[in-house]
């Protein structure tokens, strides 16, 4: 797909996506979050995609480019590639449409997204699972285009694609009595965020976008650094909403034009946040759904300004949320892991037991790693602690202890074994 100037999106695009979509979805809740107002001392709002018919804004996009197809491209059909939501949002779109399709999804796909989309396109849509990232979907889906003469339909690299998830910030603004003072947007490829940015910058320039992506596929810091999108050469796919090697080349120009902060959030913020969302609020957030409430805590919110998190997704499989509560915990600073050289004697571990253990520390895992020393059996243990600060005396009781014992950290290779 060739560049694309930053001129070709404009707010008029937008308006007229919301005319195609007025028939075929209405406008979601904005709900202000008592939680996240306390937390940052003012107003926060969250916009809930999560509660269209594809649990995801996703379908905005999908929707206004297909909408727009001739008669001969729609008998052609089309293809697309995603990660779960937008496939759902092209799935909807051609049952709707009567369009048929062929979705690409990487094998990382949750289960639960790729039911969803079989249910949604029913008889006109074919599921495909290949790869492991979201780029590779993408290039099969490309080829596929090239092969059949089929109709790609981008997740984000579409002017059209484009337009149509700039009704989120649409609506907004036609919710709230104000401008908000800013608005807090997810990040993977930038569709959301071009949309969002071309439309304010017409209508209400005074509003300050943030955009906010996983730490660990930060493709489009990558790109404003570079001057360019760039193809990260690793991305961890447990934001599989916003996990993206590279951003396009049609939202690119438009954030870099924009001159606008992009932040970075650790995968265990958003999964703290995520259960926060469950817990006090009772919202099913996906984790990219959460990025954009997980990163007021670490961002520069004035007191008693307005803020708009744009929570994005919802489509979670809920065999996900042990997952979760795990790198929350290790993010946290409650959840360890030690590698434990116990002497091979009676009443060895219940000395460890007695002797490091905190009151309110637990052991979560005990398992042994290798036998055959007679005189020593090393273990990996992981340990819940009641509270982060009491990690440096339990560290002081280990080195006091007669066990040799090594602890594990994070950033350790032998921590992707354990989550």
């Amino acid at each position: 797909m060739t560049s694309a100037p930053a001129q070709s999106v404009t707010a008029s695009d937008v308006d007229a996506a919301a005319g195609r979509l007025r028939a075929v979805i209405g406008p979601s809740p904005l709900q202000l979050s008592a939680r996240l107002s306390d937390a940052v001392g003012g107003e926060v709002w969250l916009k809930r995609e999560d509660l269209q018919p594809v649990r995801s804004y996703k379908i905005r996009g999908a929707y206004n480019l297909i909408a727009q197809l001739s008669p001969e491209e729609r008998e052609r059909g089309v293809v697309c590639a995603s990660a779960g939501n937008h496939a759902q949002g092209v799935a909807f779109a051609c049952a709707r449409l009567h369009v048929t399709a062929r979705v690409y999804l990487p094998r990382t796909t949750p289960r639960q997204k790729r039911d969803r989309v079989a249910r949604l396109g029913g008889k006109v849509v074919e599921v495909v699972v290949v790869g492991n990232t979201y780029d590779d979907a993408a290039a099969a889906a490309a080829a596929d285009a090239e092969q059949t003469g089929a109709t790609l339909v981008p997740a984000f690299d579409d002017p059209r694609t484009v337009a149509g998830q700039g009704t989120v910030v649409r609506e907004v603004l036609s919710q709230l009595a104000d401008p908000p003072d800013q608005i807090i947007v997810p990040v993977g490829g930038g569709g959301l965020l071009a949309g969002t940015l071309v439309y304010l910058r017409e209508r209400h320039p005074d509003v300050r976008v943030i955009g906010v992506e996983p730490a660990g596929a930060a493709s489009m810091a990558a790109a404003l650094t570079k001057g360019e999108p760039t193809t990260l050469a690793e991305v961890e796919p447990f934001v599989d909403g916003a996990a993206v090697r590279r951003v396009g080349e049609t939202t690119f120009p438009i954030v870099r034009e924009a001159s606008i902060a992009v932040d970075a959030v650790d995968e265990g913020r958003i999964c703290v946040e995520m259960l926060a969302l469950y817990q006090s609020d009772g919202i099913i957030a996906e984790p990219a759904g959460a990025l954009a409430p997980a990163a007021l805590g670490q961002l520069d919110i004035p007191r008693g300004s307005s803020t708009v998190c744009l929570l994005s997704g919802g489509n979670n499989d809920v065999s996900r949320y042990a997952d979760i509560v795990e790198r929350a915990l290790v993010w946290e600073g409650r959840k360890h892991y030690f590698l434990v050289e116990f002497p091979q004697e009676p009443g060895a571990l219940r000395r460890f037991l007695d002797d490091v253990l905190g009151p309110d520390d637990d052991i979560t895992l005990f398992e042994y790693v290798k036998r055959s020393n007679r005189e020593t059996g090393p273990a990996l243990v992981g340990i819940e602690l009641g509270d982060p600060a009491d990690l440096e005396p339990l560290l002081a009781r280990m080195e006091a202890s007669p066990p040799q014992i090594e602890p594990i950290p994070p950033d350790s290779p032998l921590f992707r074994f354990i989550l």
